[in-house]
């Protein structure tokens, strides 16, 4: 007889969950997304959603850290206008897939009436702005933008105009975009556009 060990088990869990949550958001949108909804899908008990999540909140928070950490790798050429164009790309292949795009629509949308929801979206875009911000931080060490450069904000600058056409404009996140926003912001930062404010 085989043993399937917990962790085995719960791994399977997880990945089952956070597939359905996808599913489910492609196919009904952020509106329609229910724990009863992702636990049918996912062919467990609701209960074991709310057990290890807590609640819808939890799920969502989960999905979006690990589709970003999956799907949008911060990159490490040694160059960072290759990197700000490979990370500009994966940005807009991520943004452009019909769960995700549900998701921060309709997180966007809840985050003005749910605290809990604000605090998912805070969270989230937090996360991934300190990852990027690798990128400004390992090139103010080569020497290739000033050393004290505001690596958040510059990624603000990378981000900002993805989230503008996905929310806003509905205009496409294609490859254009991609090289021109990894440009603009990389000319900026060694322009020292994004030094951080000394006090006073």
């Amino acid at each position: 007889m085989v043993v399937t060990r917990p962790g085995g088990r719960s791994a399977r869990v997880r990945a089952d969950v956070l597939a359905a949550t996808r599913q489910a958001l492609a196919e009904h949108g952020y509106g329609g997304l229910t724990v009863d909804r992702i636990a049918e899908l996912a062919g467990v008990n609701k209960t074991t959603v709310y057990r290890r999540w807590t609640d819808l909140d939890g799920v969502l928070t989960e999905l979006l850290t690990d589709l970003a950490a999956r799907a949008v790798p911060i990159p490490d050429t040694g160059d960072l206008d290759a990197d700000l164009h490979r990370l500009a790309g994966s940005i807009g292949g991520v943004l452009t897939d019909p769960s995700i795009a549900a998701l921060m629509t309709g997180l966007v949308a809840a985050a003005t009436r749910s605290p809990e929801a604000a605090a998912t979206l805070r969270g989230f875009i937090h996360g991934r702005a300190a990852a990027g911000a690798e990128i400004f931080t390992r090139a103010a060490a080569r020497g290739d933008i000033p050393a004290d450069t505001d690596p958040v904000s510059a990624v603000e600058a990378l981000v900002a105009p993805y989230y503008l056409r996905l929310l806003l404009t509905g205009e496409p996140l294609d490859p254009p975009l991609a090289a021109r926003t990894a440009a603009t912001v990389a000319v900026a930062a060694r322009a020292g556009v994004f030094r951080a404010a000394r006090p006073g």
